[in-house]
């Protein structure tokens, strides 16, 4: 399991370390300018793991010791134990419908004492090998139907098992495998299709479902009247123009209202549609009319639902070009936007260091993420490159959307800013991602499988 006589510097990609310690230092920074008070001092409370920046001090020097373990493990580990991984990740997703610990709506936690586990964040790891183990095989073809249902059971497994915890958000980061399928070779018809299956949900939730459809048949009809002379001579293109009206007509009036009465909870459904300015047509008929009293409840809790966004972006832009400075935000330390050292911790950075300290942000995770594709596009083994690809896409995805979530671009669905946001789930997580990313990379000469 671990490699004998090998300095344990050695092949390591240092920029890979310098841009992990820094980002991972501005998160500290960033934690305690939200919660360190004047009156704190500050020895104690930062060695007394009683303060979220004490927790995740410590949690940091965990990382250190977990990268420096993978670091002395040998490349071939990570494929010999990839599928098994995988299923120990799964077994652990279920094991929380059984012990799991209910944390805001959220039955996705498994407690251990000095800190909360959350399977499903962990097993962003065992998915990327596994996938990787899978696209790596010399019988894989990934040009056929059969490689491509086996490459998306294994990626969307968790997160179906997460939409059944609550955990909405963490279930689309499994999204981003579909950067390493497609870097691999899935059809670009695929993500045609996702980008008009995309357009059609903003559609449909701008209009009325009975509008839409009758909109729907009206093109179909009129298409078929356009096309009547190709029609009799191939009967395909009418097969074509009606299979695309059903599936429209399907999507818009079965799968959409599905998901928003089953899949979503009522209070992500209305932000949802509060983003494009629109009543929720969905959740609000199911109870039939409402009592003034519930109204009233409903104005109330409207009224709230957006506080968070809200204050999040009173924070930013009180932040101007060059920021208040360190431990001078008024929002951040005035406890004005909750979560704000974990899923807003992007908020402290604008209010703090203002518009220059997000656009230095930004670039480091730009240039992580251009150094990981670097990474990738140098391995020898099929293996390494696609984990790679896998690291670059859940990063890509969580930071994009995170951003997004606190400027109020993207509906709240929780989502970590990765290596800055506070908690040892998502800290433990990316480190291992990382670092078995340097570890693969630095015995590239290897050829995986």
């Amino acid at each position: 399991m671990f490699q004998k006589n090998i300095p344990i510097t050695k092949g390591n990609d240092k920029v890979m370390l310098a841009l992990y310690a820094i980002l991972i230092f501005i998160g500290l920074v960033c934690i305690i300018s939200v919660e360190y008070k004047s009156t704190d001092n500050f020895v104690q409370t930062f060695f007394g793991f009683k303060k979220n920046y004490s927790k995740q001090f410590f949690f940091f020097l965990a990382c250190c010791l977990i990268g420096v373990f993978i670091l002395l493990t040998d490349s071939k580990f990570f494929t010999a134990t990839a599928n098994l991984s995988y299923v120990i990740g799964i077994v652990l997703i279920l094991a929380t419908f059984v012990v799991g610990k209910e944390i805001k709506g959220s039955k996705s936690w498994i407690p251990l004492g000095f800190m909360n586990l959350q399977p499903v964040e962990l097993c962003k790891i065992f998915t990327a090998l596994a996938l990787s183990k899978f696209l790596s095989l010399q019988d894989t073809d990934f040009s056929k139907p059969k490689s491509q249902i086996i490459a998306a059971a294994i990626s969307f497994a968790p997160a179906a098992l997460s939409i059944l915890q609550g955990e909405t958000g963490l279930a689309l980061v499994y999204f981003s495998f579909l950067i390493p399928m497609y870097r691999e070779g899935l059809p670009p018809g695929y993500l045609i299709a996702g980008i008009l299956m995309a357009v059609l949900l903003v559609v449909s939730l701008l209009f009325h479902t009975k509008t839409l459809l009758i909109v729907f048949t009206i093109l179909a009809i009129v298409l078929v009247l356009l096309n009547r002379k190709q029609i009799k001579r191939n009967k395909d293109i009418l097969f074509i123009i009606v299979g695309v009206w059903l599936f429209c007509a399907a999507f818009v009036g079965i799968g959409v209202p599905f998901v928003f009465n089953k899949v979503f909870k009522k209070y992500q459904a209305d932000r949802i549609f509060s983003m494009v300015g629109v009543e929720n047509p969905f959740t609000d008929n199911r109870t039939g009319s409402l009592s003034p009293e519930e109204e009233k409840l409903k104005q109330r809790k409207n009224a709230q639902q957006n506080y968070n966004v809200k204050q999040s972006k009173i924070a930013i832009g009180s932040g101007g070009f060059a920021g208040k400075g360190f431990l001078k935000g008024t929002q951040t330390q005035g406890d004005f936007v909750p979560e704000q050292h974990t899923d807003f911790i992007f908020t402290s950075v604008g209010e703090n260091f203002g518009f220059l300290g997000t656009i230095f942000l930004m670039l480091l995770y730009l240039g992580l993420l251009l150094r990981i594709v670097f990474i990738a596009e140098r391995q020898r083994s099929s293996f390494s490159r696609v984990y790679a690809y896998c690291v670059a896409g859940i990063i890509f995805f969580h930071v994009a959307v995170n951003v997004c979530v606190t400027i109020g671009l993207a509906p709240v669905i929780g989502i970590t800013l990765p290596l800055m946001s506070y908690g040892g789930s998502s800290l433990i997580t990316f480190t291992i991602l990382i670092f078995i990313l340097i570890k693969l990379d630095a015995d590239r000469q290897m050829v995986l499988r």
